[in-house]
């Protein structure tokens, strides 16, 4: 048996991180349900939800650069900005560092709109127990984090 503190053999660790895919599944597709609920309210679609966010977190991008930002393609974030748009809750603004690509930014709706989903989400996740620490919540986005740049090869559709 291996200690707690010693790194995990290679086949030992690809066991135990097909225990955490195998646990992600299901905990995505619950919480997409529980977003999508949440989201009914104020009429907006989970893609648009996510360029919402990542504006609101980041400040203006461009459409490519939110799509490597959640390793999706350009299309359907192109999509999701044009529904977004569309509702008035973003707007395209010239991009000094790139004359053809546009910047992307929240407006005022835009900002009152995800903060009021961001708020209510914030609500639901001061629900969970089990007594987690920051150092577990640490612990879990290193692994999460590792377990996604060893999937950076694979290509966006």
């Amino acid at each position: 048996m291996n200690d707690i503190d010693e790194p995990l053999p290679p086949d030992m660790l690809a066991r135990r991180l097909t225990e955490v895919y195998d646990a992600i599944g299901p905990l995505y597709r619950r919480a997409q349900r529980s977003v999508e609920q949440g989201l009914a309210a104020h009429g907006l679609s989970v893609g648009v939800r996510a360029v919402l966010t990542l504006l609101h977190r980041n400040g203006p991008m461009t459409v490519p650069q939110m799509g490597r930002a959640q390793a999706i393609s350009r299309q359907f974030v192109q999509r999701m900005v044009n529904d977004a748009a569309a509702r008035g809750l973003v707007e395209s603004v010239p991009n000094p560092a790139h004359r053809r690509s546009s910047l992307i930014r929240l407006t005022e709706e835009g900002r009152a709109a995800i903060t009021a989903v961001l708020d209510r989400e914030h609500l639901l996740l001061r629900e969970v127990g089990g007594d987690l620490t920051d150092a577990d919540v640490t612990t879990c986005l290193r692994v999460l984090g590792s377990m996604l740049d060893a999937l950076d090869h694979v290509d966006v559709a």
